[in-house]
């Protein structure tokens, strides 16, 4: 089922760009709208997968914007999204 989530942390092309590669293998096409805020993914899954999405964007630093993360956890994922735009915009 095409499904559309809100993440978080997600800034720039850099970062589109890390999401679409890091999930694609295990999640396929992923389409990222850097238009709206919070920001937007949609993509083709079935619902026993969005716990592997969400465990996989939260490592990525990109959560989903309904988690609900502890003060460190959002330091963290912060810190975790600048280092994947950099590899982003860098294999972009």
């Amino acid at each position: 089922m095409r499904q559309t989530f809100e993440v978080i942390n997600v800034k720039c092309s850099g970062c589109a760009h890390t999401l679409k590669t890091a999930l694609k293998k295990e999640f396929g096409e992923i389409e990222v709208n850097l238009e709206l805020e919070p920001r937007q993914i949609t993509l083709i899954i079935e619902e026993s997968a969005i716990t592997a999405l969400r465990t996989k964007l939260k490592k990525l630093g990109y959560p989903m914007s309904d988690e609900d993360l502890s003060t460190i956890e959002g330091f963290s994922t912060t810190a975790k999204s600048f280092v994947s735009c950099a590899v982003g915009k860098m294999g972009s």
